[in-house]
């Protein structure tokens, strides 16, 4: 048995500047973190060698890559032409919840079939291979940093050039700027699950070649942000991380209808009344986690007005794709 897992993702500034209409004109940036919360697969040889079997909220067992159902095993099952194999996916957080989940699963299972082959891979093939399968061969129409931010994890700041290259820069601070960082972001569960395809095919037409003009310079105005708040960053400036949250937001919401919605906007609003600086919907929009930045004293507060919400730890990742078990046969 092989088992890998990579991580789900926490994006701050810049988010819809990876989306190739966009940053192929103008580039795009992003500023994110990855946390403790990750999507496994494990991967073993099946009993019958002509056939695969795949366990996730669905279980199939198939004799052809086409009949397979679920897409994203469908197309890299196909691509690496693997039978006589057993796969199964488990996750620490629904899929939906503005996580990054399908690229982490993705990434993650790029990695397991590459291992389960005998072939080392860089993150950035990981990355880039997912990217692959994600915007070119299933056409999703999503932009690319969830999949770099499953494969490299940690606080990084990524660069999309027009081009296609990505350029991976890691926040450096000090360990006390990290700890403080990590201790005032409060993360809520708003409840329900997405489609990202929907909202981001209409964000993606608004702020492509011939989107509005308006949307184009807010998108363009997110990834300055994201420049400024990684120098902040980089300066020990934790505490920016609020104001500019704030106006990444008030920007985010006006790419596109559904961003956000009357639950999403309350939430928001008894956030900010109860202490908290700045924050976002996590995601496309509309469902899923939102993230505070709330200095120490005030996180009762905001606990307090958010009563009715989940709360989820915060904890910030830095180990991206990896490998968590081998057993020797397949060494």
């Amino acid at each position: 048995m092989i088992i890998t897992r990579a991580p789900f993702r926490v994006s701050f500034c810049g988010g819809g500047s990876d989306i190739p209409s966009f940053y192929e004109k103008y580039g795009g940036c992003v500023l994110s973190t990855t946390i403790r919360k990750y999507m496994y697969l494990t991967i073993h040889n099946y009993f019958y060698k002509d056939r695969i079997s795949l366990k996730y909220s669905h279980a199939e067992e198939v004799e052809d890559f086409e009949s397979i159902q679920h897409k994203y095993f469908r197309q890299c099952l196909r691509d690496f032409n693997l039978k006589g194999i057993e796969i199964t996916s488990m996750a620490d957080i629904p899929a939906g919840t503005g996580l990054g989940s399908s690229s982490a699963f993705t990434v993650s299972l790029l990695h397991l079939l590459y291992t389960y082959k005998g072939e080392y891979v860089s993150k950035y093939k990981l990355a880039k291979d997912a990217c692959e399968v994600e915007l070119e061969k299933l056409g999703e129409p999503i932009g690319k940093q969830d999949q770099f931010a499953a494969a490299f994890g940690g606080l990084k700041f990524y660069e999309f050039l027009p081009s296609g290259f990505v350029n991976v820069e890691p926040i450096i601070m000090k360990l006390e700027s990290y700890k403080k960082l990590e201790s005032n972001i409060m993360m809520f569960y708003i409840g329900g699950t997405h489609s990202a395809s929907e909202i981001l095919k209409e964000q993606k037409k608004n702020i492509g070649a011939f989107g509005s003009e308006n949307k184009i310079n807010a998108q363009k105005r997110m990834c300055e942000i994201a420049r400024y708040l990684k120098k902040r960053l980089q300066e020990n400036d934790v505490d920016a991380l609020g104001e500019l949250l704030h106006e990444n937001w008030v920007l985010k919401k006006s790419l596109a209808e559904g961003i956000s919605n009357p639950l999403v906007d309350d939430v928001y609003d008894r956030a900010l009344c109860a202490g908290a600086k700045g924050g976002k919907l996590l995601g496309a929009g509309g469902a899923g986690f939102m993230i505070f930045y709330v200095p120490r004293d005030n996180q009762n507060q905001v606990r307090k007005a958010l009563f009715d919400l989940r709360e989820m730890e915060f904890e910030m990742d830095n180990s991206g794709a990896s490998i968590v078990h081998v057993d020797k046969d397949f060494a």
